[in-house]
């Protein structure tokens, strides 16, 4: 019953996040058509456009167009009337997200084609920000209230506190214009990955470093691991044998709710570097008043990040039984 409330509210979640989408994109001032034809189309275009499109009919229709598609007896009145041109739309609810205004290809081949880009960004980024991260976190605990501590912590500050606009363009100008090194944007070889992925990765090693200082350094302080020490283990046997592993989960979910939290972040970091995943195609299309593009693009990132938070707690009360029952 328990897994059962809990699918419910998800749907409910992802529905909510696309009805919120659909109607703001709406509110977007611009026309679509209008950025299709351009300035010099006649009146007769511009309204032969529109019906095509359904953008000439009250915003609620399209909604419902849009969530559930055509009725039975719709689609038979539209075949009859348009005839080859007709198009069966199913709606969202029946794995229809619809067609691009621009491309005239379906939404979901449009989100398909941008999804490993962004998913090789993201575990780029989530790689680097665990090798800076997690040593960074050990000796932050192992040394707390000493020098090396107060030194880390102040980076992991100015790393929380830089947002990605601004590290990304610093990164482009020392180690693209100034150093030549690598690549200024775009994914013509693997060295373009480099700055995107450190861009997305710094913010998100400060942010897991001071997460694994904290939940180590209070393990540390517990009875049981200095009974360890009384019964001679050495301090990395300490660290990495009882607190590493009692730290563990609520690290894993930080970083797994994190996870999901870049391939929004990317929106940023993919526009600054010219990156062909899921946010810049959701950037260029409200630029483009693409409607469908904007609503399947929201509602995939909203999916992906509700299942990513599901897939972490199950793992993380795999590990620890006391993780399941964090709050929210």
């Amino acid at each position: 019953m328990a897994v059962l409330k809990r699918l419910l509210g998800v749907l409910l979640l992802l529905l909510s996040a696309a009805t919120v989408v659909f109607f703001l994109i709406h509110l977007i001032p611009g026309d679509p058509v209008a950025a299709m034809l351009g300035e010099g189309a006649s009146p007769s275009d511009v309204t032969a456009l529109r019906g095509q499109l359904g953008l000439d009919r009250p915003l609620p229709v399209q909604y419902r167009l849009w969530l559930v598609g055509y009725m039975p007896w719709e689609r038979v009145e539209r075949k009859a009337s348009e005839g080859a041109s007709f198009r069966d739309v199913r709606g969202v609810l029946r794995g229809d997200l619809g067609t691009s205004i621009l491309t005239k290809r379906t939404v979901t081949a449009e989100i398909l084609r941008a999804v490993p880009a962004t998913f090789s960004l993201a575990l780029a980024a989530m790689g680097a920000a665990l090798l800076v991260a997690v040593p960074a976190g050990l000796l932050g605990a192992l040394y707390r209230g000493r020098w090396p501590d107060d030194v880390l912590r102040a980076l992991s500050l100015l790393g929380v506190s830089t947002p990605n606009y601004v590290s990304g363009p610093i990164l482009v100008l020392v180690f693209s214009i100034g150093l030549g090194l690598l690549p200024v944007s775009g994914r013509a070889s693997p060295g373009s990955l480099v700055l995107p992925a450190a861009t997305m990765g710094l913010a998100l090693a400060a942010l897991l470093s001071r997460m694994i200082r904290a939940s180590v350094a209070e393990e540390l302080s517990k009875p049981y691991v200095t009974a360890a020490r009384a019964r001679g283990e050495g301090t990395l046997s300490t660290l990495f044998r009882h607190a590493g592993r009692n730290a563990l989960p609520p690290v894993l979910v930080v970083a797994g709710l994190q996870f999901g939290s870049l391939l929004t972040g990317a929106v940023v970091t993919e526009t600054i570097f010219s990156w062909p995943g899921i946010g810049r195609l959701l950037v260029q299309s409200i630029q483009r008043r693409d409607y469908p593009t904007v609503q399947g693009c929201v509602l995939f990132i909203a999916s992906v990040y509700v299942l990513v938070n599901a897939l972490v707690d199950a793992v993380a009360t795999a590990i620890d039984p006391r993780a399941g029952a964090r709050p929210g």
